[in-house]
């Protein structure tokens, strides 16, 4: 065989191999139907264990960008807009992490993710991951659960006051989206959507998605990191540095929900922990990753 014949294989191998370098080893956005409506899913990286993240209640995954591109190099990274986000359509009502939850494994089912799935959450998008664990232990290999709300917050067990001031907030997303459906131009739809599905899911919060995350008693032996915000938020007034003391001692006891985990403090970020110390965040995922890899 000549040298140029060879050359010329040598490359068409090249070429064949680039084509086939695994799924999402290019970042793509595509909207996948999960039979109600559809949702937007966007993924980068290659390689297992593939992360799956969901961001907190408001946020949609282009705010996620620079956490997926950092932990892309490593593996494969999934982000998505929950219903009403973004690209993605409106879902059925009422918006609970149970609900959110389901349709977050039929998205991945429908993509072609291949599991088990190291699975980041933060604040609300913290409680559905909590419940995905929990209802689907065989698809999970770990989860870092970022500041993730108190239960007991959200059950009315404590801090009445604050917990006010959610009823409120919720009423006036509600009042936005009952406005804006009113509109005749397909912004004002959107918009309407939006908020129809954030006032939904802050109610559920404080619901049935609280008691569904209460009762989950263990997530068994996957490994599992909480990373607890330090600094408090003003908003929540002259009681704000008591309130975030009790916000860290409650994301401590999750950890003695699974036999392998780990509790980090980020004492100098807010509740914006991917944007606050991203570093610290991304090599917590990335020790999950190899972890898992280990095993």
């Amino acid at each position: 065989m000549t040298i140029m014949k060879k050359l010329a294989i040598l490359f068409a191998t090249a070429v064949i191999l680039a084509s086939c370098g695994g799924v999402g080893s290019q970042p793509t956005d595509q909207m996948i139907s999960i039979g109600s409506h559809n949702l937007q899913i966007h993924r980068e990286g290659k390689g297992s264990p593939a992360v799956v993240i969901d961001a907190g209640i408001t946020d949609q995954l282009d705010k996620l960008r620079p956490l997926q591109e950092r932990i892309a190099r490593v593996t494969h990274v999934v982000t998505y807009n929950r219903a009403g986000y973004g690209q993605s359509e409106a879902g059925p009502l009422p918006r609970d992490a149970g609900r959110e939850a389901e349709e977050l494994k039929a998205l991945l089912e429908k993509a072609h993710v291949p599991g088990p799935y190291v699975l980041v959450g933060h604040s609300l998008g913290a409680l559905n991951m909590q419940v995905f664990a929990s209802r689907y232990p065989h698809d999970v290999a770990g989860m870092i659960l970022l500041d993730p709300p108190p239960l007991s917050f959200l059950l009315g067990r404590e801090y009445g006051d604050l917990g006010a001031m959610a009823v409120q907030m919720t009423a006036e997303w509600q009042a936005i989206a009952d406005s804006a459906a009113k509109s005749n131009d397909a912004q004002g739809k959107a918009r309407s959507a939006f908020f129809q599905m954030i006032a939904s899911e802050h109610r559920e919060m404080f619901g049935e998605s609280a008691r569904l995350g209460a009762a989950i008693t263990t997530f068994g032996d996957i490994p599992l990191v909480v990373v607890a915000a330090g600094k408090s938020n003003p908003r929540f007034g002259e009681g704000a540095e008591e309130y975030q003391k009790y916000w860290i001692e409650q994301s401590r006891t999750l950890t003695a929900k699974s036999t392998r985990s780990k509790f980090v403090l980020a004492e100098e970020s807010t509740h914006y922990l991917y944007l606050d110390v991203p570093e610290l965040v991304a090599e917590n995922i990335l020790s999950v990753v190899r972890e898992v890899r280990a095993k």
